[in-house]
C-alpha cells in the first residue's frame, strides 16, 4: 500500500519531467481561511523521486507528525522559500492576492529561478513564473505536499508566538481560526491588531 501511495505522489511529476520540465516546485499556502495572523505560503524544490515517509497534505498528518516532516523535508529539499503576506496586505488586496503574493515571494526566494511551480488549487493568476494549477495536489504531488507541510508549520508556530503576544484569544489552540473558543474571546475582549478586520463583518 505505501508504495503505491508513494508512486501516485511523484505520478504527476514524472509526467512532467518526460514532457520536459526539468526543475519543478510544489507551491502551497496555510492561512486562508483564519480570522486572524498572516497568509503563508511555501516552495519547495525536491530532489527527484526521493521517498520521504508519511510525505501526504498537511491537513492530514497530526501536528507532531508535520513538526517532524517539517526538519525532514527542509533537509533534504534541493530548495525551499517560505513566505508570509501580512493583514494588512490581506486587507489591502484581499486573501487570494494576498496569499498568490505570499507564493511569489516563497518562489523568488529558491535557489532556481528558472523553475516550473506546480500550485495547489484552481487559481494562479498573478503568479510570476511559469506554472500549472493542481487542484487537490497537496495530496497528488510530493513537491506541493512538502510545501504544504512547510507553510502549515511555519504559519502555526507564528501563531504559538501569538498567543503569547496576545493572550486571551486561544490563538494556541485554534492558529485563528474561527471556532466558537475564538469568537467568544473576539466578543470578550474585542479583535486585536492581528485580526483581520474583513473577516469580523459578520460580528458586527
Amino acid at each position: 500500500m505505501k508504495s503505491n501511495i508513494i508512486t501516485d505522489l511523484w505520478e504527476y511529476e514524472n509526467k512532467l519531467f518526460a514532457e520536459g520540465k526539468s526543475l519543478i516546485c510544489g507551491v502551497d499556502e496555510a492561512g486562508r481561511g483564519p480570522l486572524a495572523g498572516p497568509v503563508c505560503a511555501a516552495a519547495v524544490i525536491l530532489p527527484r523521486g526521493i521517498i520521504i515517509e508519511g510525505l501526504n497534505d498537511s491537513k492530514k498528518l497530526s501536528e507532531k507528525k508535520r513538526e517532524l516532516l517539517f526538519d525532514e523535508i527542509k533537509e533534504k529539499a534541493v530548495s525551499y522559500g517560505i513566505a508570509f503576506a501580512s493583514v494588512e496586505e490581506i486587507e489591502s488586496i484581499n486573501i487570494l492576492n494576498a496569499a498568490l503574493l505570499a507564493m511569489n515571494r516563497a518562489i523568488s526566494q529558491l535557489s532556481e529561478p528558472s523553475v516550473y511551480a506546480l500550485i495547489d488549487g484552481n487559481r494562479s493568476k498573478g503568479i510570476e513564473f511559469e506554472n500549472e494549477t493542481v487542484v487537490g495536489g497537496d495530496a497528488k504531488c510530493a513537491s506541493i505536499a512538502a510545501a504544504s507541510i512547510l507553510a502549515k508549520v511555519t504559519r502555526d508556530r507564528l501563531m504559538l508566538e501569538m498567543a503569547e503576544k496576545y493572550p486571551g484569544y486561544g490563538f494556541e489552540k485554534h492558529k485563528g481560526y474561527g471556532t466558537k473558543l475564538h469568537y467568544e474571546a473576539i466578543k470578550a475582549l474585542g479583535p486585536c491588531s492581528i485580526h483581520r478586520p474583513s473577516f469580523l463583518k459578520k460580528l458586527h
